[in-house]
């Protein structure tokens, strides 16, 4: 979309609202408003739109929405479907905000829900019941990097009419297809890649025409988690140079993960394209390349994993990921803090895991950097 002004880059419509010619104009665009028509800028912004078009053309999708944040992505997509009464299956693997709203929100309102382990399909199998509504997990977990059979699930959950929900922002919207593996709604932190130099937040829910149009988009439009216009253009700055960060940054993590596998102060190693992952042949299978994120597990717990990230001088501690600068993080005592130890080690996250998200700073003096860092132990 260009303005009359044939602009080389996309306009920033940095307005709330819209003027009408006439009466009747108002009244019809609050009746129905057409694609390219607008009322109000939490429903709807021209800038947005060119972003929500721009990434269902990308994902393959018939449409999308865009909202505040991944997390406003994720609630809108789950609570403008769900009411209370209904069953949800959802695997226990979730970035802790996601883990807090399918554990600790949903039932509140009434939503029975069942956690599984993810890569089990005999616990797929026995949680997902006739009644069940949707389904809801991580293509690949954060941070332990599980990778989900999604096709598999999503036929399961398909043949008992159940909609399936998957949040796709660790492997990015380019190295696992979800949409293609049966995904019906797909979501996106666009603050990782998709934006992916540390600037903004925002999110995306993909998936059909009528799931977008007649369920979700009423919801945001009401409960107000809209995206920013200026966000949008960020958004679209960053769509174009996805693929190149995007593949350099895989080249990099999968180079370090392959340096680290060995490692002796490394109790493992993990990153969805190593032979030694639980779910390798899986991976290769559904994901076009590792993606950008590896997880490493210190012997020594937290105090030795605290050393590593001080002793960092390239890699930044942060709790982001998919970032152009290489961010790490301890998941223990920031994304996952509010898990109980038991839940932690249920899920695998050691006081020793460490999560590295790769940037795009020479590989080599990167790999220096980890080494080093190690040898501070």
């Amino acid at each position: 979309m260009r303005s009359g002004f044939g602009e080389t880059s996309e306009a920033i419509f940095l307005t709330q609202g819209y003027v009408y010619d006439n009466a009747a104009q108002a009244e019809s665009r609050f009746v129905k408003a057409a694609h390219d028509e607008f009322t109000y800028s939490r429903y709807g912004n021209p800038t947005v739109s060119m972003f929500e078009t721009r990434i269902a053309e990308m994902q393959g999708t018939e449409d999308a929405f865009a909202t505040a944040s991944g997390m406003a992505a994720v609630n809108a997509a789950l609570f403008s479907t769900l009411k209370a009464g209904d069953h949800v299956v959802s695997a226990r693997a979730l970035f802790g905000s996601c883990r807090y709203i399918v554990e600790d929100i949903l039932p509140r309102f009434a939503v029975d829900v069942t956690l599984v382990d993810g890569v089990s399909s005999e616990q797929w199998e026995a949680a997902v019941k006739p009644h069940t509504k949707a389904v809801f997990l991580e293509s690949v977990s954060n941070p332990t990097l599980e990778v989900i059979d999604l096709q598999y699930v999503s036929e399961l959950a398909h043949g008992v009419g159940a909609t399936v929900f998957v949040d796709n922002a660790l492997p990015s919207p380019l190295f696992f297809p979800a949409p293609e593996l049966g995904a019906d709604v797909t979501v996106y932190s666009a603050t990782k890649h998709i934006d992916g130099q540390g600037r903004c937040l925002g999110g995306v829910v993909l998936g059909s025409r009528d799931y977008i149009r007649d369920t979700l988009e009423t919801y945001v439009k009401h409960t107000g988690g809209s995206m920013s216009a200026f966000n949008a253009w960020i958004l679209l700055k960053g769509l174009e140079t996805l693929s190149l960060r995007c593949n350099a940054q895989a080249d990099t993590a999968e180079h370090l993960a392959n340096k680290l596998k060995n490692h002796p102060k490394l109790r493992r190693t993990i990153y969805p394209l190593l032979s030694t992952h639980p779910q390798y042949e899986l991976a290769k299978k559904q994901m076009s390349r590792g993606g950008t994120v590896l997880s490493i597990d210190i012997d020594g717990g937290r105090d030795a994993a605290f050393r590593f990230l001080d002793a960092l001088k390239i890699a930044r501690i942060s709790n982001n990921f998919g970032d152009a600068k290489s961010l790490v993080t301890h998941p223990a005592t920031t994304t996952h803090q509010r898990l109980t130890p038991a839940q932690r080690d249920e899920l695998g996250i050691s006081n020793g895991l460490v999560r590295i998200s790769a940037g795009l700073e020479d590989t080599e003096d990167l790999m220096d950097d980890v080494a080093q860092a190690l040898d501070m132990i």
